[in-house]
């Protein structure tokens, strides 16, 4: 059963992770041969202020 978990900064819409997850299971699917009924993705979102670039807080980052 693969396992494909990604750490995101909080903020994407349904959509958009929705898209993520069906993309990395394709591909998953396709590099590996494995059943897509066992592939898994976890996504977890982290606050922008709990993400370190730099040494400073994303959240403080003019660039977000």
């Amino acid at each position: 059963m693969p396992l494909v978990q990604v750490t995101l900064i909080e903020g994407r819409d349904t959509a958009v992770k929705s898209e993520l997850i069906a993309r990395l299971t394709d591909a998953v699917v396709e590099t590996t041969g494995a059943p897509r009924a066992s592939v898994r993705v976890i996504l977890s979102e982290v606050p922008a202020e709990h993400w370190g670039v730099g040494g400073v807080p994303k959240s403080e980052m003019e660039d977000r």
